[in-house]
């Protein structure tokens, strides 16, 4: 792709990138690496916003390789830009089904829709749902103790407002 033209939409009065060109020229980097997008995010103003992620995390070196990528791909002669590459923030909702994948058997808070919160730990993740595993304190009718039992939630991602990673200091 080195040394082709990237296409641009004429508004008026400035240029702005296309969204799947961007895409485009990061899935073609992230294609030979363990690491997916997350989120892509181009402002009016051509202000380039990119998060990935991997399932071993993200260095700095990488975001800096990806940077300079995408940077040989566009012509800042036809128009300017501002580009940030980070990783997906630790405390961020998750956005896409490989950050669930990424974080089964570690704690989680959902936010359903209905406003109801629940924390638990991931146990699984699907295209169309994930589920929590959260543990109850029961006391049995005729019991003197009460026991703990693990009941699994299942979401479908339309029914939350986000999932977040729980982080514990211990």
């Amino acid at each position: 792709m080195e040394g082709t033209a990237v296409p641009f939409v004429v508004n008026s009065t400035y240029q702005m990138i296309l969204k799947d060109t961007v895409n485009q020229i990061i899935e073609s980097h992230l294609a030979s690496t363990d690491h997916y997008l997350v989120d892509l995010k181009i402002s009016n103003d051509n202000r380039i916003q990119v998060e990935v992620d991997s399932f071993e995390g993200v260095a700095i070196d990488f975001c800096v390789d990806l940077s300079k990528h995408i940077e040989s791909q566009l012509d800042r002669e036809a128009e300017d830009f501002e580009l940030e590459v980070s990783s997906a923030g630790l405390t961020e909702p998750f956005k896409v089904l490989k950050q669930y994948e990424k974080n089964i058997g570690n704690e989680v808070e959902v936010l359903t829709l209905k406003g109801q919160k629940h924390n638990g730990i991931l146990s699984a993740a699907s295209p169309e749902s994930f589920s929590i595993d959260i543990e109850k304190s029961i006391k049995p009718e005729g019991a003197k103790r009460k026991t703990t039992i693990t009941e699994t939630l299942v979401f479908n991602y339309q029914d939350i407002k986000h999932t977040k990673y729980i982080i514990r200091f211990k």
